[in-house]
């Protein structure tokens, strides 16, 4: 069990890529998206919860087995948190990149309070959170970009 979890957390051995495994997860996640983005808003939201959930219990296991607190190498968070940032967005290419492209720009900035979460919350959810606060920035600029690009 463990193992698997690890191999989760990992992004299935993308998070072992020892040059940017944050950005590579998030590559990870732009597939993934693809595939959820036709589902109803509701749906999308659902799988998204459910994968936040999923995370923090196989991120805490990954943080135990490495015995560390967040190691690099766990890329399920920047996962998750770029579908969070994907969230109601219209489906094309440039969303797509505008995403991911604000996402990593939140997720490696941490501006207040990513960084204080990141720092103060442990285990699995201390995984998951700081990169949740992070899609949400995302998605609050990427939103607001949206409603000013389709007026």
């Amino acid at each position: 069990m463990n193992r698997l979890a690890l191999l989760t957390a990992q992004g299935f051995g993308v998070g072992r890529i020892a040059w940017a495994p944050g950005t590579f997860g998030t590559v990870l996640a732009v597939p993934l998206y693809l595939v959820l983005a036709p589902l109803d808003l509701l749906w999308y939201a659902a799988v998204v919860v459910l994968l936040f959930l999923v995370g923090v219990v196989i991120c805490g296991i990954a943080d135990r087995v490495l015995g560390t607190t967040d190691h690099a190498s766990i890329v399920w968070d920047e996962i998750v948190g770029y579908l969070v940032t994907m969230l109601a967005v219209p489906r094309g290419w440039e969303w797509t990149v505008g995403g991911f492209v604000l996402f990593r720009l939140f997720d490696i900035w941490k501006p207040w309070p990513i960084r204080l979460v990141e720092r103060r919350v442990g285990g699995g959810l201390g995984v998951m959170l700081d990169d949740l606060i992070a899609a949400l920035f995302a998605w609050i600029a990427l939103q607001s970009i949206m409603r000013v690009a389709l007026q």
